[in-house]
């Protein structure tokens, strides 16, 4: 064996050396894919920036809901005012209902916390348990970013799940809980900005570039940086079983389409503010700790560290920051605390404004991010589907139709950008809410949920098929059911226990009405 060679597995080891060792494990199973034949693909990535309580809807959704969005509808928003640089590249997905609305009699879903309900099934498309359990109810299933995860991860590891603002992240509050690596089992991720830095530092290169790693640079595979290296190796004489055990391994290569970046370096960390002292911003201001984590987000997949990253505010909590005194569900709910109905806190939409923008600039802030990093002859963001999620529509409603949702990036090419989408009908005047027609007299009124919100009969499509999108976009496969499983060679066509809202009231079996992903959304369609 060569001493190049040896030194180019020096090299590669640093970067995965359990891509090295693989010629030296029992052969692998047969592939299709053929050494001469097989492109090197960007890696897709979701990556989630969920949100608590919902929004001002009014002041959220365009007037336009279906058609081209430019950047003069962007600037004319009072909240996603910061996104309208980027409006050629979001996607406004619009029509959407979230599962298990809380409603006073159960109509639209389980009787829990009208909370720890939704989160709990966010992305799961499960019902919680116990039923009866107001504060401690759990999913019966997994949650979106570790269905994700186990398929399109190296090495298939767990996503890259942050709690801004958090501590160690959450391990007991249902109410703001999104992550589950198991049924009824509660994933934490991080709340510190150090605990997910010392992880990305392992994989910076060492010393100055190299050759290889120039070519690197330049978005070479790593099949390409010892290219010649296997073929040398291919004429040696050997057994069959080794020809066999070689070939799987170049094979093996190929599956793994790993792009390798010099960008993955001490260098990019300081240039997107990954200071010691950054680092350490990780507690509650949350100004201040959300770019952290942000920046984080970018540089894990700059390194390909992690290809599915979700990432939440935090629940009950003061954006003292922001000049407020009143904590942010007792806002959304108008009177300044978790009951319905009272007198409205004094300029209380304002107050709900200040959150809401903010939202919007982090967001900004994690788009911008990712549209200046280049990624062969595109940007991060363009090889991405990163999406605001919010955990309702109108917050004092509690309404889960007509769901605020805003894609950025088009997932090397998957979904359609520059416009929204109206997945109820395709009809252009979709209501945008009825958020601030509440605390007329100063009074907030009690029983009457879609007076302030969005009417149940519209803006009901199941955001199953959506997280189908997702899934398909990124790379995920299903068996033969649909169900996203290890191993699957289909598209993803179904997800979550059901998709009517309704049917969480009950012990019925899964029922998925609407199978299949919103072609609507597609850049092809």
């Amino acid at each position: 064996m060569t001493k190049n060679l040896l030194n180019r597995r020096r090299f590669l080891y640093g970067l995965g050396g359990a891509v090295v060792a693989a010629p030296f494990l029992n052969s692998v199973a047969e592939r299709e894919a053929k050494a001469d034949s097989v492109p090197v693909d960007v890696p897709k990535r979701l990556i989630v920036f969920f949100t608590h309580y919902g929004c001002l809807t009014n002041r959220w959704f365009p007037a336009k809901s279906h058609g081209s969005l430019s950047t003069a509808d962007y600037a004319a928003l009072q909240t996603l005012k910061p996104l309208a640089p980027y409006a050629e590249k979001l996607l406004m997905v619009r029509g959407i209902r979230q599962m298990n609305e809380w409603s006073f009699g159960g109509e639209l879903g389980q009787t829990t916390d009208p909370h720890t309900q939704v989160c709990g099934t966010f992305f799961t498309g499960h019902p919680v348990t116990p039923a009866d359990g107001k504060f401690t109810g759990t999913p019966t299933g997994r949650s979106l970013d570790h269905i994700c995860a186990e398929q399109v991860n190296p090495g298939g590891g767990a996503p890259l799940f942050m709690q801004i603002g958090g501590v160690s992240g959450s391990t007991t509050n249902t109410q703001s809980i999104i992550s589950y690596d198991a049924p009824n089992r509660i994933f934490p991720g991080f709340g510190t900005p150090s605990q997910i830095f010392s992880q990305l530092t392992n994989l910076f290169g060492k010393g100055p570039m190299s050759a290889d790693t120039f070519r690197a640079a330049r978005g070479k595979s790593v099949i390409d940086l010892v290219r010649d290296d296997l073929s040398s190796l291919q004429r040696v004489d050997m057994s069959g079983s080794d020809k066999r055990r070689l070939s799987d391994w170049i094979d093996l290569l190929h599956e793994t389409n790993a792009v390798v970046s010099a960008q993955c370096s001490a260098d990019q960390a300081t240039q997107l503010g990954l200071t010691d002292a950054a680092l350490k911003t990780g507690g509650g201001d949350i100004s201040k700790a959300a770019p952290v984590m942000m920046n984080l987000a970018v540089l894990s997949a700059i390194c390909d560290s992690n290809r599915v990253i979700f990432m939440k505010t935090p629940g009950n909590h003061t954006y003292s920051d922001l000049g407020l005194k009143e904590e942010h569900h007792g806002l959304s709910h108008r009177i300044g605390g978790p009951n319905m109905g009272g007198p409205c806190v004094d300029d209380v939409f304002t107050k709900i404004a200040k959150v809401d923008s903010f939202f919007a600039e982090q967001f900004a802030f994690l788009v911008k991010q990712l549209d200046s990093i280049n990624e062969g002859d595109k940007k991060l963001l363009d090889n991405t589907a990163t999406v605001w999620f919010q955990e309702m529509s109108d917050g004092n409603s509690h309404n889960l139709n007509n769901l605020p949702i805003l894609q950025a990036g088009s997932c090397a090419g998957y979904f359609k950008t520059g416009q929204a989408v109206n997945l109820d009908g395709g009809k252009v005047d979709l209501t945008v809410g009825h958020s601030e027609e509440d605390c007329v007299d100063g009074q907030s009124a009690f029983g009457k949920l879609d007076s302030v919100g969005t009417p149940a009969a519209m803006a009901s499509m199941p955001i199953n098929k959506y997280f189908c999108n997702l899934m398909n976009a990124i790379g995920v496969k299903a068996d033969a059911s649909g169900y996203a499983t290890k191993g699957g060679t289909e598209p993803v066509s179904r997800f979550g226990k059901y998709d009517d809202s309704k049917l969480f009231n009950s012990n019925n079996p899964s029922t998925i009405a609407q199978p299949g992903e919103y072609s609507e959304l597609r850049a092809n369609a």
